[in-house]
């Protein structure tokens, strides 16, 4: 048998939680409307109304990259470009989909800070060059949690969204750990989407408890005409679609998707208390969702993958990431860091 453990590379190796299986397994009951005709996708596209306090347009897709490269895609023409932070997974991890699904929108990168953008790197992107043979800004995206695991806050929310209107710009927000923003802001989830702002908003199920499936949500609803086409075209139109929109139900109604990113959250909490306890143990970002980067000593790391520990390691030398998942344990958090402990 391969190690089933729990690791921390990432929150993709967590299984299903047992109330996104649960509602699977209640829509496995008899047969029903293929291609999101069925009630449990009427019912999940209802609930995200209500959760995010407006009649938005839902839809539904495998994974990630199809969620962020069609929805990107639907905010642009082919001679556009999107701004976004030089770490966003649209850059660095997406294999060129956002490029691909567009027809070759071109992605300008900005640096910043702890993994966010600013109003400032955004003015400055757009301000650079006006002319004909530059691509057009005309998106803006950003990533919540960001990718080095630290949170936009309402204010800077604000900003990006002020400079977005200024220059006529659509915002995508990324949020494949939206619950775990959430969750760590203690704010509604319209107050961190539309209310600061966003257009399009891609809420992922898949880290926060699901097999797969996110939800792509369009606030701006004249942004979505068609959408469901571009959706087919691309592969993306699940025909047993209650498949996926159950188990978002079932993370929606019992209330899973907070509990889960709280608990992810709290996990991460714990293990960095534990990490800054350790001589020569740095943090490399400030831990604010359920990631946590730690600079640890080269032979550690060895030690660490030669015991069969998991964790990436491509943010920087010596820089290990470790992400906690609904189904982390304090066990075996306590594991690893005894692991680290005794390999100094």
């Amino acid at each position: 048998m391969h190690n089933q453990s729990e690791q921390f590379a990432s929150d993709n190796n967590s299984g299903i939680c047992p109330e996104a299986l649960e509602y699977m397994l209640q829509a496995n009951q008899g047969s029903a409307p293929a291609y999101g005709n069925d009630i449990w996708t009427q019912k999940a596209s209802d609930y995200f109304r209500e959760l995010f306090e407006i009649d938005c347009e839902v839809f539904f897709a495998f994974n990630g990259t199809a969620a962020n490269s069609l929805s990107l895609a639907a905010l642009c023409q082919s001679y556009h470009s999107v701004i976004c932070h030089e770490t966003s997974h649209i850059e660095t991890d997406e294999c060129g989909a956002p490029e691909y699904a567009s027809n070759g929108s071109k992605l300008l990168l900005a640096k910043g800070e702890n993994g966010k953008l600013t109003a400032e790197a955004i003015e400055g992107l757009v301000t650079k060059r006006t002319d004909i043979h530059y691509p057009k800004p005309k998106v803006i995206s950003i990533t919540q949690a960001t990718e080095l695991g630290t949170l936009y806050t309402i204010n800077e929310l604000l900003a990006i969204k002020e400079t977005a209107r200024k220059y006529n710009l659509k915002i995508h927000m990324d949020g494949a750990r939206f619950a775990n923003a959430v969750a760590a802001m203690n704010q509604s989830p319209a107050e961190i989407s539309w209310k600061s702002g966003v257009d399009v908003l891609c809420f992922c199920g898949t880290k926060n408890g699901m097999a797969l499936g996110e939800a792509i949500i369009f606030f701006n609803k004249a942004l979505a005409e068609d959408f469901d086409y571009r959706c087919k075209q691309a592969g993306q139109l699940a025909s047993k679609m209650r498949f996926i929109s159950a188990p978002w139900l079932g993370l929606l109604e019992t209330g899973a998707w907070l509990k889960n990113a709280r608990h992810a959250n709290q996990c991460a909490a714990y293990l960095e208390e534990k990490l800054l306890g350790i001589d020569g143990v740095e943090m490399m970002f400030p831990r604010e969702a359920n990631a946590v980067f730690a600079k640890l000593p080269e032979h550690t790391i060895q030690i660490l993958k030669d015991k069969g520990w998991q964790f990436y390691t491509f943010i920087g030398v010596g820089g290990v990431r470790f992400m906690c998942s609904w189904n982390t344990t304090q066990a075996r958090i306590d594991e690893l860091v005894n692991d680290i402990r005794n390999s100094q």
